[in-house]
């Protein structure tokens, strides 16, 4: 299949592990449906988190590595973590995938370098299906390249997306309600490989100019919103409104076990 040089497929057993470790249902099929409920179910339990970079824990991009924080020690991690982890699962499921480099945009809608983000490129029954479970808020079920029209992804705050393609290359339109729009990144689609992502992961974690150096978060959807602690604040976000309560440093563990599952 195409992709299958660049992404190493999940063995059995860890599969399996991997599926109880998000709530995964009983289907295996390679299926829209299936892959749509595990990019839920992913969003939902595993948090996009940055913690390990503000504890001065190297982030290697190893499957072995990123396999026993993410199930085995129940933690979350970065784009390149969850992402490269889930690429594996998929592939052991057989779906046909592929790597993504992304380049985020940021508030001012300047992009960022090549590899500043993976996303996914999944193809199930005749489409193709951009995958994304480590981008934080963002779209909760695949949205359809073939689609240029608004999407709902999922998300219970009523917001949309719609894909963009022009000569270089494809970018990714949220629509916030209250008809505000942004481009949340830029892509093409070309496979890439694991390794391919190494340069911007360790810059990501140690360059005093990325975001992730600049604070400690950790974010997890919920059925309602969506839950997060950065820095010295919990976050609840639903429909009805976003509220937000400080946090004492004595009180951040607690909380981080309680309100998204994480342990250090």
């Amino acid at each position: 299949m195409e992709g299958e040089e660049t992404i190493h497929a999940m063995n059995q057993d860890r599969t399996e592990a991997y599926l109880a470790r998000i709530g995964a249902g009983e289907d295996r099929s390679a299926t829209l449906a299936t892959l749509t409920a595990l990019h839920e179910a992913h969003l939902v339990t595993v948090p996009f988190e940055n913690l390990d970079i503000a504890l001065g824990r190297e982030i290697v991009l190893d499957l072995d590595r990123l396999y026993d924080k993410i199930v085995t020690r129940r933690r979350g991690g970065f784009c390149y973590e969850l992402n490269g982890l889930f690429a594996a699962l998929l592939a052991g499921l057989g779906f046909d995938l592929d790597m993504l480099s992304a380049r985020v945009a940021n508030d001012a809608g300047v992009l960022g370098p090549e590899f500043d983000h993976m996303a996914l490129l999944v193809r199930s029954e005749g489409k193709r299906w951009l995958a994304d479970v480590g981008f934080g808020d963002s779209f909760r079920t695949p949205i359809d390249l073939d689609d240029p029209s608004p999407q709902r992804g999922g998300d219970p705050l009523g917001r949309s997306w719609s894909v963009r393609e022009d000569e270089s290359g494809i970018a990714l339109v949220q629509h916030e309600t209250d008809r505000a729009s942004r481009i949340a990144y830029t892509f093409t689609l070309t496979p890439r490989s694991l390794a391919e992502y190494a340069p911007m992961c360790v810059y990501q974690q140690t360059s005093p100019d990325s975001h992730f150096t600049q604070r400690r978060v950790c974010t997890r959807a919920t059925l309602e919103g969506r839950v997060t602690l950065a820095d010295d604040r919990l976050i609840v976000t639903t429909r009805e409104g976003r509220w937000e309560t400080p946090v004492s440093e004595g009180d951040r563990a607690a909380l981080l076990m309680r309100e998204l599952g994480v342990v250090l």
